[in-house]
């Protein structure tokens, strides 16, 4: 069989480097993006603040307390999708197999030799420079035969690093790496594994897969396949989008009824100026809340047919946070999102009543208004 030739591209601290990048102000200090010191979460943090352990998604306080001196700049997410773009038109240049992860990270697959390169090492490296030429930017990449291994491998040598696995040294690889290190692999699963006695791959290889099942379910099976070094997940280029949602913090908590139902219309909003942008319409809708302690609940429901109209979608999002007012506690972020997309919308419909279902399994009866 054929080897696969995969590369894993992935952006060095994607956001902040490009605020360094275009205000000299900041090049050689700790910058976080997000929106603001005292609300939020940390959106990126370029590796000066890394230093200091200021990461993604920790809270905005949290951030300054490990770097008192840093710099927040809010986001600019239409810059980073059009230099996203640029890379992506990069990419296009080695391979149709392009599977975007994000807007800084893709999947390449470069087994068909496109541009007459020696290796896939070869072409990871042309690729970066390209990157860095056009948009002065650094990334790093992962070479090897499946998507797991790429994946670890760009995370190997970063920043503005470049790691091969190649087939013969997968499952050494993979055998000395702690479990937590897996792409996949998320806290809560890496505690389980660790109670049974599972660190490292090798400890995984080792586990016998009815052992597995008994406790990971039907996971078990692709757990011990990428201790074994196998991954046959092929590199889907165009991938449809799943979800179109938009979140925000606010500046001070919401515990008024109608300030939150407020928010949640203004998100609602949002999302339809995106639905009616890209022709798409989803049936399923998603309510995230946050509340000050940074404890966070979502509700969901879903229709026959996809949502058809503003209104609908606006109705439809109060009445899924109703259901969790009033609230004594403040709540500082709200978010909308919707999901399983129909390429065009159907009739709208009155809004019946329908249930709820929570993540915790209860259920709670809403309607229109």
């Amino acid at each position: 069989m054929t080897v696969r030739k995969i590369i894993h591209v992935d952006m060095d601290a994607f956001y902040a480097s490009v605020e360094q990048r275009d205000d000299p102000e900041l090049r050689g200090r700790p910058v976080a993006v997000g929106h603001g010191a005292n609300r939020g979460v940390v959106a990126a943090a370029s590796y000066e603040a890394r230093s200091f352990g200021v990461r993604s998604a920790i809270p905005s306080t949290t951030a300054l307390r490990n770097c008192p001196h840093l710099v927040f700049v809010r986001p600019r997410f239409d810059v980073y999708r059009a230099v996203s773009r640029q890379i992506h038109g990069i990419f296009a240049d080695y391979t149709d197999l392009i599977e975007p992860l994000a807007l800084d990270e893709a999947y390449l697959e470069v087994t068909e030799n496109r541009r007459g390169l020696p290796t896939a090492s070869a072409t990871a490296k042309e690729i970066r420079a390209r990157i860095f030429e056009e948009t002065g930017l650094t990334a790093s990449a992962g070479v090897s035969y499946n998507k797991f291994l790429a994946k670890l491998a760009s995370g190997h040598r970063k920043p503005n690093g470049q790691f091969v696995i190649p087939p013969d040294a997968g499952a050494e690889f993979i055998a000395q790496l702690p479990v937590s290190k897996f792409h996949g692999v998320g806290p809560v699963t890496a505690d389980k594994m660790q109670r049974l006695g599972i660190s490292t791959g090798a400890d995984l290889k080792a586990m016998p897969l009815e052992v597995l099942q008994r406790h990971f379910g039907k996971s078990a099976a692709w757990y011990l396949g990428i201790a074994n070094g196998q991954d046959h997940r092929p590199v889907v280029a165009d991938r449809q989008r799943k979800s179109s949602g938009a979140e925000t913090t606010f500046a001070n908590d919401l515990t008024d009824p109608a300030a939150i139902e407020a928010g949640v219309e203004s998100m609602a909003a949002k999302v339809w100026g995106w639905c009616e942008k890209t022709g798409t319409y989803g049936r399923t809708l998603t309510v995230k809340v946050k509340f000050a302690d940074f404890h966070q609940i979502t509700r969901s429901h879903s229709f026959a047919s996809a949502i058809a109209c503003q209104d609908q979608l606006k109705r439809a999002s109060i009445a899924l946070v109703r259901t969790i007012l009033p609230t004594a506690k403040g709540i500082r972020l709200l978010g909308v999102t919707m999901s399983s997309f129909d390429q065009a919308a159907t009739d709208a419909a009155e809004l019946p009543l329908f249930m709820v279902r929570t993540r915790s399994g209860d259920a709670v009866v809403a309607g229109e208004n």
